[in-house]
């Protein structure tokens, strides 16, 4: 792509509009998923198992013992192969939100691309994956769809739209100096502002205790229609992450849209902590994936488990919620959301795969 996406009349769509497929990465990493990989596959055949209907899964394996072993447990839990498709590649980890591209479209032409974010592993924390920087070239030869490179350092994680020109974000991520140190917050706008199609950015402080994204938006507060936003709160005075949600609720409120409204906000509650070697976790019920005509939510045994799926199912009344087990999943520090990218669906014969 030779202009910015803004330009050429694309913008990022909502997560609850119409999805082609969903991307998945299946789990091997040892270290991450300490003594619990077995289970943490099973959160990924319940995830496929939930989506694959309304859906396609485009699923990475590492190899040929990895498809067998995938395939196995898929067709044991009643999933349709036949929706799924897996793509041999050399890849590090699950957290494909972060290394993959971000989708944006041009409703009006009916057309796809792909914005290429520079992947630095969460602010070079971790040398190890940064070979996942080359999954979004490998998808731009699968789809074969215009692939744009801002030349700035971002995660999928990092943002959440209502696809209507609102961005939503934070501080202590995209203006951390472990990111794009020669940036200012002015500059770093305008990139999202020409890439996602945005007009307006709101900005929130700090995320939750336990996340090495440097408080990904996707554990905090999160878009549940083009006005709604879903706000984590944490009720229990005593817990590291009750002051700093409770200022990003207060600066919610008082926050405006794309054509200066008011947005609604509905508060979601936290899970009690989680912990891993008395290292504590970034377990959150804000990590959910809206697909189509199902939202699949985390949960982790905690008593606020039903709680927080009542609240989905009241934001989301024309979707089932099914709720996933993330408590072996989050010990890798991510869950539902981290672990996948939907693929918009476009009526473009000649720029998307049916």
């Amino acid at each position: 792509m030779k202009s910015t996406p803004r330009k050429e009349g694309f913008s990022m769509p909502a997560e609850w509009d119409a999805h082609e497929a969903i991307w998945l990465s299946w789990p091997h990493d040892p270290v991450s998923f300490e003594g619990v990989l077995p289970r943490v596959e099973d959160a990924y055949v319940r995830i496929i198992s939930e989506i694959h209907r309304t859906e396609r899964v485009e699923l990475f394996i590492l190899d040929e013992n990895m498809r067998l072993r995938a395939e196995e447990k898929l067709s044991g839990a009643g999933v349709d192969l036949g929706r799924v498709r897996m793509h041999l590649f050399d890849y590090a980890d699950v957290w494909i939100r972060d290394y993959g591209p971000s989708f944006v479209v041009d409703a009006e032409r009916r057309r796809a691309a792909m914005v290429h974010w520079i992947f630095n592993a969460w602010g070079n924390k971790y040398e190890e994956l940064l070979k996942d920087t080359r999954i979004p070239e490998h998808m731009e030869k699968v789809l074969g769809l215009p692939r744009c490179r801002p030349g700035i350092v971002m995660e999928g994680g990092s943002i959440d739209v209502n696809g209507a020109g609102t961005v939503l974000t934070t501080e202590q991520c995209l203006l951390n100096k472990n990111r794009n140190p020669r940036l200012d917050r002015a500059a770093i706008e305008d990139k999202l502002k020409d890439h996602l199609g945005a007009r307006n950015i709101l900005w929130l402080k700090e995320g939750v205790a336990g996340d090495d994204t440097d408080g990904h938006i996707d554990d905090i507060a999160r878009f549940a229609g083009p006005r709604i936003v879903l706000c984590a709160v944490e009720d229990r005075k005593s817990d590291a992450n009750a002051a700093v949600l409770r200022e990003n609720l207060r600066l919610l409120s008082g926050m405006r849209d794309q054509d200066g409204k008011s947005l609604e906000i509905v508060t979601l509650p936290m899970p009690d902590p989680v912990e891993f070697q008395g290292r504590r976790l970034p377990a959150s019920y804000a990590n959910f994936y809206i697909g189509n005509g199902v939202v699949l939510a985390p949960v982790f045994g905690c008593p606020n488990d039903e709680k927080a799926l009542e609240v989905l199912e009241k934001v989301f009344p024309g979707r089932r919620i099914a709720p996933v087990n993330c408590r072996e999943l989050v010990q890798g520090l991510g869950t539902i959301h981290c672990a996948s990218q939907q693929q918009p669906k476009v009526l473009s014969s000649n720029n998307m795969i049916n």
